[in-house]
């Protein structure tokens, strides 16, 4: 990166959104030079908005001298709707879903050709999962993403399909055949299934969250391979998908008008 933060159209919040756009998941602290790098930012820049940042509590410093998204950040977060009506809505039926299987438990939504992971459910028997709530994982190799993509439009899918797709396993599937195959299985059943797609040991079974017919969200758990029984695991996860999409289109208007029709919308 050029480090040159005279970039036409660099506004001073441009630059602070790039500083806290340089944290994920494998980056959840950052030295100052990293941040700088990161963010495409000059050294003086990073250590004056980083300083701003870290007054206002949306940055921490710990003892090593890196920098970590603060409590700040996190209490805005909670406020936004994955965390209030949506996370509400959902939890008691991913309660009840893992009373009945005792496996992991995703609810997630879509984020571009991502699904992003707003809660999950565990339990000490569960597979070791990769997926974490905030984190992000293909639609293509993960069960809640197909359930996404099989409600999607047909150019949406279309789209889709054209793309270069990952490959994290060799059981993953990114041909455009195959994969077309997979979604209209997928839809005519009303669950998706993945069989160590995205992670060697793991399979899934997912549903759509469905209101006025727009897959909103997505619910599914994941198993371990030698336990992946359809029988025993989707109608569980059918009877969660439907309950809370039912919940959602009561209280569709209230008090978040639109709420649902945001999610359902993939970002470009």
């Amino acid at each position: 990166m050029s480090g040159n933060n005279s970039q036409p159209g660099r506004t001073v919040a441009s630059r602070m959104l790039a500083i806290l756009d340089a944290f994920d998941f494998e980056h959840p602290k950052l030295t100052l030079s990293d941040l700088a790098r990161r963010a495409d930012l000059s050294l003086p820049t990073t250590h004056r908005l980083v300083g701003e940042l870290t007054r206002w509590r949306g940055l921490e410093r710990d003892d090593e001298g890196k920098y970590r998204v603060g409590l700040r950040l996190l209490e805005l977060g909670l406020l936004s709707g994955l965390h209030t009506q949506l996370r509400d809505v959902a939890m008691p039926f991913m309660q009840e879903l893992y009373e009945s299987t005792r496996e992991n438990v995703h609810l997630a939504v879509r984020d571009g050709d991502k699904v992003l992971y707003v809660e999950k459910l565990t339990g000490h028997r569960s597979v070791p999962i990769i997926s974490r709530t905030g984190g992000r994982l293909p639609l293509h190799t993960t069960g809640v993403g197909k359930a996404l993509l099989a409600w999607a439009s047909t150019a949406d899918i279309d789209d889709h399909l054209s793309r270069q797709l990952s490959r994290p396993t060799r059981y993953s599937i990114r041909e455009p055949g195959r994969l077309r195959h997979d979604l209209q299985r997928t839809r005519r059943r009303g669950f998706a299934t993945t069989r160590e797609e995205m992670t060697l040991g793991s399979c899934s079974v997912a549903s759509p969250v469905l209101v006025d017919d727009e897959p909103v969200a997505a619910v599914g758990v994941v198993v371990r391979s030698s336990r992946l029984e359809l029988d025993r695991l989707a109608q569980p996860v059918l009877s969660a998908a439907r309950g809370i999409g039912a919940r959602l289109s009561e209280i569709g208007d209230d008090p978040y008008p639109g709420y649902v029709h945001d999610f359902a919308r993939p970002l470009p």
